[in-house]
């Protein structure tokens, strides 16, 4: 495990929007609503803009912790929804299933809201994401859609399990299946419940059981969080992006600065995949986590929490300094 330093704890209520967060709505341009939260100017000196980009079926809810950690930092901080999940709609066949016909859509909201953003933050500019975020996110940056200072990613998506199977293959089997009826099908059955969470997720996710439930209470209380499975479009969709970002040359063309946090116990995505890429972004740095850490590094119990927040301010102090 990692031994960078560890921030210092304070109480914070991760059940509550904290008083110096602002929930919003930002409208792409053809007029889909996209929720937002911003934690304005920091008190004292402002040390820069930072964005950070969830999950797929996550919503910031599950962040904020982190998020008003990195504000109390000197950070500017920002989250957004992505389109069809969380608190901005849906386009599956029910309430609950993720779908989408192309990650160029996403690659394209985040292209547009990030250009809004930079120009009205003060820099420099980070951008922090996890899982699907994290794929979104290497992918405009590879397609120069946006220009971070740096780049954080926790347990990138840059492949899915089984990961013994090559991307190519898994694409042709759901673009076989997926044309066996509507796409925007759920994928999976998680439960009997629409939009409830299968037995033993915990598992794949954290260690910690008290942010495990912090979800659960959000959901409860915000029912339109809720999500399920993944639509067999949205595979289609992500295993095509993933392949993109697997083409020769198109890592290798990144010259910005990359932390990749991964753990090689990950059931969610694929562990060799990360490692493979970070060897291929020529200025990218992997910390490997194994057994003690699962899928959502950034809401593990505190000694890996801890230790990942603490790598991650060490790198930012390097590749994104304060602008005088």
């Amino acid at each position: 495990m990692d031994q960078a330093l560890s921030p210092v704890p304070r109480a914070f209520d991760r059940r509550a929007i904290p008083e110096g967060a602002l929930e919003g709505r930002w409208q792409a341009a053809d007029g889909h609503a996209i929720r937002r939260i911003d934690w304005l100017m920091p008190s004292g000196a402002c040390r820069g803009s930072l964005l950070f980009l969830p999950g797929r079926g996550d919503c910031y809810e599950k962040y904020l912790e982190a998020l008003d950690q990195w504000n109390c930092q000197g950070w500017r901080v920002t989250s957004i929804d992505w389109r069809w999940q969380a608190g901005s709609g849906r386009a599956g066949t029910d309430d609950t299933t993720g779908h989408i016909d192309d990650f160029a859509q996403w690659v394209a909201d985040l292209e547009a809201f990030w250009a809004k953003w930079k120009a009205g933050t003060p820099g420099p500019h980070v951008l922090v994401a996890h899982s699907m975020g994290g794929h979104l996110a290497l992918r405009a940056l590879a397609e120069k859609r946006i220009d971070p200072a740096a780049l954080v990613l926790s347990a990138p998506m840059l492949g899915v399990q089984p990961s013994g199977i090559p991307a190519w293959l898994l694409h042709l089997a759901a673009r076989i299946i997926a044309r066996f009826g509507d796409p925007r099908r759920p994928a999976w059955k998680s439960s009997e419940k629409p939009g409830a969470l299968p037995a033993e997720r915990d598992g794949l996710l954290t260690w910690d059981e008290d942010r495990y439930a912090d979800e659960l209470w959000w959901r409860e209380h915000r029912p339109e969080l809720a999500m399920g499975p993944a639509s067999w479009g949205w595979i289609v969709a992500a295993l095509a992006s993933i392949r993109e970002l697997e083409k020769p040359g198109v890592l290798e063309e990144i010259d910005t600065p990359v932390l990749i946090l991964a753990t090689t116990e990950d059931r969610l995505v694929s562990y060799p995949a990360i490692a493979r890429a970070a060897r291929r972004i020529p200025r990218a740095e992997l910390v490997n986590y194994g057994g003690e850490a699962r899928h959502e590094i950034l809401r593990e119990a505190d000694p890996v929490r801890d230790a990942a927040l603490g790598r991650i301010d060490e790198f930012l102090e390097r590749f994104a300094p304060v602008i005088d």
